[in-house]
Formats: C-alpha cells, structure tokens, sequence
C-alpha cells in the first residue's frame, strides 16, 4: 500500500499517528504500552516511549566524560496497534463521520472516538 510521490522512497500509509497510545503486538517488547513519539514515513516505522531501547556508548570527547544512552529505536508499525486507556484493551482502527460531517478514527473493540 505504499505510494511513491516521485521523490524516489515510497512512503506508507499508517494506521497511527503522533501521540497515540499504542500496544506492541509482537516482539521482544510484546505487550509494551507507550506513545508514539515519532512516525518515519518512508521507513514504515515508528518510534514508541519506553518500547525498543537500545544501548549506544559515547566515547569521551575533550574534557567531557564517555557516557551510555539509552534511546528508543523505531520498530515497525504493523507490530503496534491502537491501545484504549479507559477500557485497558488493544483494538483495530475504523473510521466513521460525526454528525458535523467530519471523518473520524474509532476503535472498533470499545467505540472510542480518537480524533476530536
């Protein structure tokens, strides 16, 4: 389902967005809940707080001390899926038109509206 706009890198199309809650469905991190932090559209990935971290050691640098980071690496978005925080459950996207006429995500497990 990936779209090329002529730049030469397909970009995906994403079932979340920045700021969703998400659950990792699969993966060393399976069952992980976090907030998407960043979407890497040509990748088809997305970076989740606190899911996939991985350890870089920093040489020391002048007088600045060497250090380890621990960062979030992105993983892909068809191991995440949308996460309901009221009903604590994991549920696929739909997508349905208010009464103002305007296109909305629902969640389809509990009805939760995403986009307001």
């Amino acid at each position: 389902m990936a779209t090329n706009n002529g730049a030469g890198k397909a970009r995906h199309k994403f079932h979340v967005k920045k700021g969703d809650t998400v659950q990792v469905i699969s993966g060393k991190d399976k069952g992980k809940v976090g907030k998407v932090t960043e979407v890497l559209p040509t990748a088809g990935k997305v970076i989740v707080e606190g899911v996939n971290l991985q350890t870089k050691h920093v040489k020391p640098q002048g007088d600045q001390q060497g250090q380890t980071l621990r960062r979030e690496a992105p993983i892909y978005s068809c191991k995440v899926m949308l996460y309901s925080d009221k009903k604590k459950q994991a549920s696929r996207v739909g997508h349905t038109v208010t009464e103002a006429g305007k296109k909305v995500r629902v969640l389809k497990k509990t009805g939760e509206i995403l986009d307001k």
